[in-house]
């Protein structure tokens, strides 16, 4: 649970915001070219489909359009998400609309995470737009919005009737979700500066954000009927898994920009993205959520423990539940 700083419980995550959160203090972060030669714009063991044989044929130039592209992919998609899954469920919140009596504290929190989101988001539309001027790499006119429509799909399919709560466990899924991107980057001295800086920025509300929707679920989980609960333990699976598989229509489209027919490009995205590609990964980056679904006492109630084996992912070992 968040607290006011008056409280005499433990600090929340957001209880400095007016001192700390990027939309009140940051800067405006601007990408130079003439002082970015000879780094990259992303990390190639971040974007799987540069190590595919086609795709290493291409040459230096296409490559480095690609990469360009999946920066594009990143920020564009980062938009729709900031502000259509995580404001969209922390509105509802901040504003009492919800269905569920929540303490005056967390509605505060709610509304902190929405301008930090909306700030996110126009730092990240302001970056891509920013490198599209300066190298002549035009952003593809794409729906970058995949994962939200991927996301939104798992609530209709599993929770029909319960909209609201979809969207409070959807927002739960991504913003609890390990982000190699954001954790990777910033530390990474072949990446351009600029994207290094705003990755760092915006790395520094998420671990906040974090920390505020892993309170989040524990309070949302108490006001929920075992009904609810059952309901929502089996949905999260699969959202789960909707915010961590790739949304492959960019990658198709960058890669046939790039000079691959339409068959070849579909070979590389089927090899780099389909079948087990990325299990590994999907294992690591879920790990703390499924801890915390794991920590309510999801597992507990029938039928989830299943649910989550049919998506690939299990309960953790040695975790302290609260059902």
């Amino acid at each position: 649970m968040t607290t006011t700083p008056s409280s005499a419980a433990a600090p929340g995550p957001l209880d400095r915001w007016y001192e700390s959160a990027g939309v009140r203090g940051g800067v405006r972060r601007i990408f130079h070219a003439e002082a970015e030669q000879g780094r990259v714009f992303f990390p190639a063991r971040l974007v799987p489909h540069l190590d595919h044989p086609e795709v290493r044929g291409l040459g230096p130039e296409r490559i480095r359009e690609l990469t360009v592209r999946h920066l594009y992919q990143f920020l564009h998609s980062t938009t729709h998400l900031e502000t259509r899954v995580v404001n969209g469920a922390a509105e509802p919140v901040a504003n009492g609309r919800a269905g569920m009596d929540f303490p005056t504290a967390l509605r505060m929190d709610a509304f902190k995470v929405y301008c930090d989101e909306g700030y996110h988001a126009l730092y990240s539309l302001d970056l891509a737009d920013q490198v599209a001027a300066v190298t002549g790499i035009a952003v593809p006119r794409l729906d970058y919005g995949g994962f939200v429509t991927a996301l939104r799909s798992a609530g209709r399919a599993l929770l029909p009737d319960d909209p609201l709560l979809a969207g409070q466990l959807q927002a739960v899924v991504f913003e609890t979700l390990v982000t190699a991107v954001l954790n990777e980057v910033p530390q990474d001295p072949t990446v351009v500066s600029t994207v290094r800086e705003l990755m760092r920025d915006h790395a520094r509300d998420e671990g906040r954000h974090h920390r505020f929707f892993s309170d989040f679920l524990l309070q949302l989980w108490a006001r929920l009927d075992r009904d609810r609960r059952i309901a929502a333990g089996r949905a999260l699976p699969a959202m789960i898994r909707a915010a961590l598989d790739w949304d492959v229509r960019p990658v198709l489209a960058s890669l046939r920009l790039a000079g691959l027919d339409e068959e070849r490009a579909r070979a590389v995205v089927a090899d780099c993205y389909g079948g087990d590609a990325g299990a590994a990964r999907i294992q690591t980056v879920s790990r703390a959520t499924v801890r915390l679904c794991a920590q309510v006492g999801a597992f507990d109630l029938p039928g989830v423990s299943d649910a989550f084996a049919a998506y690939g992912l299990h309960e953790p070992e040695d975790t302290d539940t609260h059902g």
